[in-house]
């Protein structure tokens, strides 16, 4: 199998992800090189998740430049009916307490952590 099938998957993520700039090249080495840019820290995390479930956690058949245009927070985030910054913090950070993180970052919007609107794009903090 060509290493370049091997991470089809993250190659297809890319795709969704609208990575710019994107190149691929696969090497006679048997080494897969892959560059591009993404708009925040979350979709290279999202990238580099789905290269290690490939490859497992130290993969040494790929090498990845991923850059980011905007590194200075962790993405950005439009609130959907049922959600509060607890479980938005869940699916960012696998920890609900962090929601004093979203909060804290979005004061600009927000006064109360317990009440988002449907609709409001809120910054998520790099942590």
């Amino acid at each position: 199998m060509a290493v370049k099938d091997k991470y089809a998957s993250v190659l297809s993520l890319g795709e969704k992800l609208g990575v710019r700039d994107g190149k691929v090249e696969e090497g006679a080495d048997g080494i897969l090189r892959v560059w591009g840019r993404v708009s925040f820290n979350y979709e290279k995390d999202q990238l580099w998740d789905a290269i290690k479930a490939v490859g497992g956690q130290s993969p040494s058949d790929i090498v990845a430049d991923i850059k980011v245009d905007n590194p200075s927070f962790y993405t950005k985030h439009t609130v959907v009916k049922g959600e509060s910054l607890s479980k938005i913090a869940k699916h960012y950070y696998d920890d609900m307490m962090k929601y004093k993180l979203i909060f804290d970052a979005n004061r600009d919007q927000l006064d109360n952590p317990d009440r988002i609107d449907v609709g409001q794009v809120l910054t998520i903090p790099n942590l």
